[in-house]
């Protein structure tokens, strides 16, 4: 072996995961050696995330032009879309990112970058091109890739990724999506706003994982701007056509089901990155739900942690930073850490958006029973969704013994704005008190969450100490 390197830590993967503990270490002055044999910044960078929101931006901007009516603005009807350009923006997007994730940049906070494969050799060895790394604790992030079922036919047809969807220069004339999740219907609205037709397959129900009430306005938008939506209707077989391929379902009750279309996107969920890492010669236990981890984030090998998709649960860029600052603090401090899924929010990037945080309704009345309260605010009485004629959605939060603030789930505008509050509020452990308390500025969406934590409070006049006070403040007062 031509190069030995000792490093305090070995980073394997420079995604979001990858990236964070790489930057955290280095800033710290520890020695770092960062590997990655693909492109710098992941998935998120480069077919993920930043794409698909750059992606998501262009089709609001077309549908910008439509709503403008209700406002005495009147453009084209079809607006008209050059999808080639908005392309561009997608990739001019990804351009003013990537410096960030760049290996110079990198290289400049002191980290040691190496472009190849990585592979365990032993549990203290991790060898990559011409270099072996023996390093004091290793920290795997390799990130997931898209998941391609076992459909009949699929592998003889032309389909698209995450991974090769945004390299499309030309509109597609008919997109049908193979998964109804977050990924496919936000890709279905942004298309469908761009001017293709749409039509998404989903095996069980489309956005299953979220509160099936908020996430039955958001299929109702999707159904109105023209997507097709082929819930509980399973992908039997996929065939090639001269036009493009035929994708053949058949629904819950047994009604087959044929659509032609020009593009496949194949979005069915991911599985974690593990093959070629050598994981069995580092003794580290892993499955198809990717490597196995305590709650500290540490793998059945005591020097090597797993973080972001490929150590399997919530699969979010933001999830992958969050466990790279818990890993950095066990590694580098010795402070004992744990994940706590709770806390972890996510949003649908559709419109509108959907926010969720903390415990569901269902969870949390498993958990405490009746003592749990839901109260709800309607956009459609907020004062600034009435001024932007944003008036569809909807807040609920849950509330817990003592009021405290379980959960929330949100749909509507700006809907992942506001659960950035939320989050706070759980993460914190705060009460429908410091909810209701809070000083809002009016005219503002933020004031949804104030009016829905008061409302906790509307039976209190019926409490025979509130009644009594009431009645003193009266006499006296």
């Amino acid at each position: 072996m031509a190069n030995v390197l000792t490093p305090d830590i070995c980073v394997i993967g420079a995604g979001s995961g990858g990236l964070s503990v790489a930057a955290a270490a280095a800033a710290f002055g520890v020695e770092v050696v960062l590997i990655e044999k693909g492109l710098m910044g992941g998935d998120c960078l480069n077919y993920g995330c930043v794409p698909s929101k750059a992606l998501i931006a262009a089709g609001k901007a077309a549908q910008a032009t439509v709503k403008g009516e209700k406002f005495g603005i009147h453009a084209g009807r079809p607006p008209a879309v050059e999808f080639a350009e908005a392309n561009d923006h997608v990739r001019s997007v990804i351009a003013a990112i990537e410096p960030h994730d760049s290996q110079e940049r990198f290289e400049g906070l002191g980290v040691t970058v190496l472009r190849e494969e990585a592979r365990f050799t032993a549990p203290d060895t991790v060898v990559s091109g011409e270099t072996e790394i023996k390093a004091r604790r290793f920290v795997v992030a390799t990130g997931s890739s898209a998941l391609v079922p076992p459909i009949p036919g699929l592998k003889d047809v032309p389909y698209l990724t995450n991974e090769t969807l945004f390299e499309l220069r030309e509109k597609p004339d008919h997109l049908v999506i193979i998964g109804g999740g977050p990924i496919g219907l936000e890709m279905a609205q942004a298309h469908r706003r761009l001017g293709a037709k749409v039509t998404v397959f989903e095996a069980a129900k489309a956005l299953g994982k979220d509160d099936a009430e908020l996430a039955g306005i958001v299929l109702d938008q999707l159904k109105r701007d023209g997507v097709e939506i082929l819930e509980e209707t399973a992908v039997e077989g996929v065939s090639k056509t001269t036009a493009g391929v035929t994708v053949n379902g058949r629904t819950k009750s047994g009604e087959d089901v044929e659509v032609s279309a020009s593009h496949l996107l194949v979005a069915a969920g991911r599985q974690p990155n593990v093959d070629g890492l050598g994981l069995e010669q580092a003794g580290i236990d892993f499955d198809r739900r990717g490597v196995k981890v305590d709650k500290g984030l540490r793998t059945s090998n005591r020097r090597a942690y797993a973080i972001g998709d490929v150590a399997g649960g919530l699969q979010f860029t933001h999830v992958a930073g969050y466990q790279a600052g818990l890993v950095i603090r066990s590694i580098l401090f010795r402070l004992p850490i744990a994940m706590n899924d709770d806390v972890v929010p996510w949003v649908t990037y559709t419109s509108p958006e959907l926010g969720h945080v903390g415990l569901s309704e269902a969870d949390a009345r498993k958990k405490h029973g009746d003592k749990v309260k839901v109260l709800t605010a309607d956009y459609d009485r907020n004062d600034r969704a009435l001024a932007e004629g944003e008036t569809i959605g909807k807040l609920k939060l849950i509330a817990g013994p003592g009021g405290r603030l379980l959960g929330a789930d949100i749909v509507g505008s700006q809907a992942g704005e506001i659960v950035n509050l939320l989050s706070l509020a759980v993460s914190k452990k705060m009460a429908m008190k410091d909810l209701a308390g809070f000083i809002s500025p009016y005219p503002t969406l933020g004031e949804l969450v104030r009016r829905a934590a008061i409302s906790y409070y509307a039976d209190a006049p019926k409490n025979v100490w509130v009644r009594r006070a009431i009645g003193l403040l009266r006499k006296f007062g």
